[in-house]
């Protein structure tokens, strides 16, 4: 069983955010595939097997410290190894709590790929919540985007969503894992996403993704797929798309793009490019 190494929602052949990809049979051991994943290090690896016909896949994501429900990056990286091992195309995937799917193409710097997200959902954020995430990261009330106020979101996995009105608050994000991990698993979060607004319909993002045992997170297609449901259910004015850039303070500029319908809680499609690592690998 070889794993690959493929960056997803890369931008011009360059950043992106890493994942391993594993094709099998059937699946490792649960432990086994906990090792693998730890092995890797990166916050997540797509574990795939066969599910009863060619175009449709079994599939779990490993951290390299838990198990996760959905994960957007790992899941557009799978595309383009389906892409690459049996053909370009739409193929099925079935998760842990969630059918979606996912299709890929070559391009000229590698393969494009797109899922469908699983449902999506939004709630405003318990109070006590955005004030213990608010002490993490050391912002205060003052800090917060008043149009887009704090939100739990859901589209196959939990996020906290603080929108913030100054960029360089943003650039300044920091905290410390451990208490960061400890919210996070207290809250059954995923990630925290903090935002940006650069316009309409384009956002600068980061997200802290210490439930994983990672700090932060160049690309989380999962938090996008929730973040555009959340747009949707306050009526912002995003014409079906949004553009999401990520990464782009930590060096590993990501993109990601979101379109969508009306219709309340439905899928989300999440599209990027992605880059093969191999070249990055054997140079390191």
């Amino acid at each position: 069983m070889t794993v690959e190494h493929i960056a997803a929602f890369s931008d011009a052949g360059e950043g992106g955010n890493p994942a391993g990809v594993l094709l099998a049979e059937s699946f490792p051991s649960e432990a086994e595939m906990r090792r693998i994943a730890a092995d890797v290090g990166y916050s997540e690896t797509a574990f795939a097997v066969p599910d009863g016909a060619p175009d449709r896949w079994r599939v779990r994501y490993f951290s390299p410290e838990s198990e996760v429900p959905f994960c957007g990056h790992a899941t557009i990286a799978l595309g383009a190894a389906l892409a690459r091992h049996s053909g370009e195309g739409r193929y099925a995937l079935a998760l842990n709590e969630a059918e979606i799917s996912v299709e890929a193409a070559a391009t000229d710097d590698g393969y494009g790929a797109a899922l469908q997200s699983p449902p999506t959902r939004s709630k405003s954020a318990r109070p006590e919540l955005v004030d213990r995430a608010l002490a993490l990261f050391g912002y205060d009330g003052d800090q917060l985007e008043p149009a887009l106020p704090p939100a739990e979101i859901h589209a196959g996995a939990d996020h906290l969503l603080l929108a913030l009105k100054d960029r360089a608050d943003l650039a300044a994000m920091s905290y410390d894992l451990d208490a960061g991990r400890a919210l996070m698993r207290e809250y059954g979060l995923v990630t925290i996403m903090l935002v940006h607004v650069r316009g309409d319909s384009a956002f600068d993002v980061r997200n802290a993704f210490a439930s994983g045992g990672v700090l932060e997170d160049p690309a989380t297609g999962a938090a996008a797929a929730a973040f555009a449901g959340y747009l949707r259910d306050r009526n912002w004015p995003h014409g079906n798309r949004i553009h999401i850039t990520q990464g782009e303070d930590m060096g590993a500029k990501s993109v990601i793009e979101a379109e969508f319908s009306n219709e309340p809680g439905s899928s989300i499609r999440i599209s990027g490019a992605t880059r093969d690592m191999a070249a990055d690998l054997a140079s390191a």
